[in-house]
């Protein structure tokens, strides 16, 4: 059996500060709305505008951070978002320690963070592929995708625990090292960066006006492949995302699941995303890029519907696993292709761009889309919510692009006509 494929050093150090962050963010997982509930002893009502302020309010602060990202250099960048995070979250620990936590602290800790998220991210799918050959950002994004759902399988559980054991803002002191950790790999990458893009003078004396603010739109919904994925990857995770309370609500309620087999329903799939990145290359190689983003995107639209008929009991609950394992291997192996099609597909002169565009549009569709289908569950119930969610999943497959299209070249203008 071949070893593991070497992408040198820089990026080993890249993976790394990846890797802890997001270890640190799954600890961390629905850490402040615990600490609404536990320390400030809020309503749902708060919660709920307290999850839905730090997604919108975040994403909107982020649109025009993406124009002044991608006319700087990018891991400079990336260690002042992780900066400002540590820095951030470390308020929660040292104000709960004074007496002196609100509910106001966590909203703006929550915008701020949001808004930081999104912003390094803009500015690591440019670095990764700054770092990374043409050829080998798939091995880069599978491993990323391996990584990502690792830590989401154990680091619920792990978070929980610890506050269980330590106290509510044990976790969210782990997220804010984990940034501080990841600032210092990410200065350990070293060599030389490439200089960013520049920006016509007048441009760059006023500051990032409207054209720039909404290029990476205009070059996602102008291009023939990347609109019909970006429409069908923002009405996917605002579908799934949509309905992840509904089906707390619907298990920890009248199926009368308990909170650890909730979490084992949820937490065990995981494994899935494991299976699904390890396995996208041999895929690729086997069926061509195309048809298995295709395929697999299409497969992911096929599970959701089936949560609509959960059931109490151990019935119940290996349904649930059965039907997660299934979307999240999809998603394992639809994302990390998604990745790399996208950055193959974006010139270097617009990749914060169009990533920001691209993340904070999903951002803001999963607020809108959770907060309406709340609405709907609380007019029809949580299973009939559920399910009018799987049968607009099933539509969803109609967005792919049906042919495969060759990667753009470097310097290549973007496409005209939306």
């Amino acid at each position: 059996m071949a070893g593991r494929r070497s992408l040198g050093r820089q990026f080993g150090w890249l993976w790394a500060a990846y890797g802890v962050s997001t270890v640190g963010t799954m600890l961390a997982f629905d850490a402040l709305p615990i600490i609404a509930i536990l320390v400030l002893h809020a309503g749902p009502a708060a919660v709920s505008a307290l999850a839905a302020t730090g997604l919108a309010v975040g994403a909107a602060l982020a649109v025009p951070l993406g124009p002044w990202v991608e006319f700087r250099r990018k891991r400079p960048v990336m260690i002042a978002t992780d900066l400002i995070r540590f820095a951030t979250l470390l308020s929660i620990p040292a104000a709960f320690a004074l007496g002196l936590l609100g509910f106001v602290q966590l909203v703006v800790v929550s915008v701020v963070v949001g808004a930081a998220d999104l912003t390094s991210r803009a500015a690591s799918g440019a670095c990764l592929k700054a770092l990374v050959p043409p050829e080998d950002l798939l091995v880069a994004n599978g491993r990323f995708e391996s990584t990502s759902w690792t830590a989401t399988m154990i680091g619920p559980p792990l978070g929980t625990a610890a506050i269980g054991l330590f106290g509510p803002v044990t976790t969210v002191t782990a997220d804010a090292v984990s940034y501080l950790l990841s600032a210092l790999g990410i200065r350990a990458i070293g060599g030389k960066e490439e200089p960013p893009p520049q920006r016509a003078a007048a441009s760059s004396m006023r500051g990032p006006g409207r054209g720039e603010l909404l290029e990476g739109w205009r070059f996602i919904l102008a291009h023939p492949a990347l609109r019909p994925l970006f429409f069908n990857a923002a009405l996917n995770n605002g579908l799934i995302m949509a309905t992840a309370p509904l089906m707390a609500t619907l298990m920890l309620g009248p199926l009368g699941f308990a909170p650890w087999q909730y979490g084992l329903a949820f937490g065990v799939p995981c494994i899935g995303g494991l299976i699904g990145s390890r396995l996208v290359r041999r895929l690729v190689a086997r069926f061509g890029q195309h048809k298995v983003m295709f395929a697999s995107g299409a497969l992911r639209a096929c599970w959701v519907l089936w949560l609509a008929f959960v059931g109490p009991g151990a019935a119940g609950l290996v349904l649930v696993v059965l039907v997660e394992l299934g979307l999240i291997t999809c998603c394992g192996i639809f994302n990390p292709l998604l990745a790399t099609y996208r950055l193959e597909q974006t010139g270097t002169d617009r990749v914060a761009r169009t990533l920001s565009a691209w993340s904070v549009t999903t951002k803001v569709t999963i607020a809108a889309m959770t907060a309406l289908w709340g609405v709907l569950a609380g007019l029809t119930g949580p299973r009939t919510a559920i399910a009018a969610a799987g049968v607009l999943m099933l539509a969803t497959p109609l967005l792919l692009p049906r042919r495969a299209r060759t990667a753009m070249r470097e310097g290549e203008p973007a496409p005209s006509g939306a």
